[in-house]
């Protein structure tokens, strides 16, 4: 099923609301790691998957890329994407990324940032992904951490009796599948994968892993924001980078 969460008035003006604090987490931790795996993209095509509000597009011809695709199943993000981020070497497209398939064109690096734990069929996704990128393409996502995505019920946290956060509580970790969590409204389907999930997909898909990151606050980012130390206990983020070889085995 296609969840087109963002569109509703209030998760979307919730989620704006959070994007408005230049401290949160996608800005402080998931941005940089993502910006930080980034190939060369001088003359290189680009499609972005789930680009919201098109800022990583407008980085990536900054950056050098001639021509930049992103895709968002969102009207509201594309709305937005189109008047504040457009560009002649961009093009936004209102598609879920499950209908990539569709795509006439190849591209020569393929990003999604904080989307793909909203796709069911991860395999059929990431086999699309392979048949649209050049050879030798990378494929560059980040999407919630499993540690995230496998707890939907309880209490997230074991505490102290002052109230004070010991560890992360993890249920049923070793079962993929969907998940329902309240986050600004009830019911957000979102759907967990196990690392070994995740990676085997790759691999038996045709891709080389290149590098995985899990970004942890750095000790100074602590000292100007001590509630960050959560992350300590639990990643919000895993990155991974991924090549396309030549051939298939």
């Amino acid at each position: 099923m296609k969840q087109n969460i963002y569109d509703n008035e209030i998760f979307f003006n919730g989620y704006s609301k959070i994007r408005e604090n230049e401290n949160n987490a996608n800005n402080m931790f998931e941005k940089p790691a993502l910006f930080s795996l980034l190939p060369t993209l001088n003359n290189k095509t680009v499609l972005d998957l789930g680009c919201g509000y098109g800022e990583h597009c407008i980085h990536f011809v900054e950056e050098g890329a001639k021509r930049v695709v992103g895709i968002d199943i969102s009207q509201k993000m594309l709305a937005i994407a189109k008047a504040e981020n457009a560009h002649q070497n961009i093009s936004y497209l209102n598609m879920p990324m499950e209908d990539i398939g569709e795509l006439q064109e190849h591209f020569d690096i393929i990003v999604s940032s904080l989307a793909f734990h909203y796709v069911e069929d991860f395999r059929a996704l990431i086999n699309n992904i392979y048949r649209l990128l050049n050879d030798g393409g990378v494929l560059l996502f980040s999407q919630e951490h499993p540690f995230n995505t496998c707890f939907s019920d309880g209490s997230r946290w074991t505490t102290d009796e002052n109230g004070q956060k010991l560890f992360a509580n993890i249920s049923n970790y070793s079962i993929d599948g969907e998940r329902e969590s309240t986050w600004f409204v009830e019911r957000v389907k979102k759907y967990h994968r196990t690392f070994s999930m995740i990676i085997n997909t790759l691999i038996e898909s045709g891709f080389q892993i290149d590098k995985l990151i899990e970004p942890v606050p750095t000790p100074e980012i602590l000292k100007e924001n001590p509630d960050y130390k959560d992350l300590l206990h639990k990643p919000d983020f895993l990155l991974i980078k991924a090549t396309k070889g030549t051939s298939r085995l």
